[in-house]
């Protein structure tokens, strides 16, 4: 495996095969590397010929400094883990290689996808951050596919948005959360959850759990569902920052779970911050 820093390089670097027609998958990422950036590689391997994995910690996507400057970062970690999955090349960019002197352009996708859940927390202008570092990284990779994991599910939506309306040339592929044992979700900032906060964050997928249960059981009303989310929060000491029971397309509130239905949670604990979803099937099922 490659690493390159610059578009140039990149794009030097992925010439030749473009020239032969080659495929090219894209994982992009703000590393530290887990389990689930791994699935995201390894599928990329089995679905393409070339395989470019993106290493960069986003500036403008984050709204609290404090939150940037406490994000895990190890590069010599991270391309050991994905050449290891099957990675060709590991673009890892400066900041002034993606936002140089004078970078005055903004890319923005409107509407619920932006203006809610992720949106009301942390401001529509993390989503215009994300907008548009991944319409520059499409640019500067044009690869057939990018994947990305079903755990920032918003972040999906937005960024199918984004392809669609601006006509991007890619299949943007989404695949399922990957799972801690104990059911916590799979996060780079894991790592950050300290002794009890790392019991207290299973608050969430324990959520989950009970809501597929509730479901199960015949609970309809997403009123009731959500109280009863609630109260699991609560026996955890977590004070959630929304619990939403939404179209998994649109975002819309749903009332009754009677078909599928998005459930997103957020919380934070201690000083770090997570999300979580599942999508809930008025059969009763989950699938994270």
């Amino acid at each position: 495996m490659r690493t390159v820093r610059t578009v140039a390089e990149l794009r030097a670097a992925l010439k030749q095969p473009r020239r032969e027609e080659r495929s090219i998958g894209l994982v992009p990422t703000m590393g530290f590397l887990h389990d689930g950036h791994l699935s995201l590689i390894r599928q990329a391997r089995a679905e393409h010929d070339e395989v470019v994995v993106s290493l960069f910690v986003n500036p403008t996507q984050f709204n609290e400094a404090s939150d940037l400057a406490a994000y895990p970062r190890d590069e010599r970690r991270d391309a050991a883990l994905a050449a290891e999955a099957g990675a060709d090349l590991l673009f890892a960019p400066p900041v002034e290689e993606v936002y140089p002197t004078g970078f005055a352009t903004e890319v923005r996708v409107g509407g619920p996808l932006t203006e809610s859940l992720e949106g009301v927390q942390r401001g529509a202008g993390h989503f215009h951050g994300v907008t548009t570092v991944v319409t520059k990284l499409l640019n500067m990779v044009q690869p057939d596919t990018a994947y990305f994991g079903q755990k920032d599910a918003q972040q999906a939506l937005v960024i199918r948005r984004l392809v669609r309306d601006l006509d991007l040339p890619v299949r943007i592929e989404v695949l399922p959360t990957v799972r801690e044992p104990d059911g916590l979700a799979l996060s780079s900032r894991n790592v950050r959850l300290q002794g009890e906060d790392r019991r207290r964050a299973l608050a969430l997928s324990r959520a989950l759990q009970a809501a597929e249960s509730d479901l199960a059981a015949g609970v309809r009303d997403a009123a009731e569902l959500t109280a009863g989310l609630a109260d699991v929060f609560s026996a955890f000491d977590v004070e959630p920052e929304y619990i939403a029971l939404v179209d998994p397309e649109t975002l819309a509130p749903v009332a009754t779970v009677d078909q599928e239905t998005l459930l997103a949670v957020a919380a934070k604990v201690g000083e770090v911050r997570l999300i979580d979803n599942t999508i809930l099937n008025s059969n009763g099922n989950g699938r994270a």
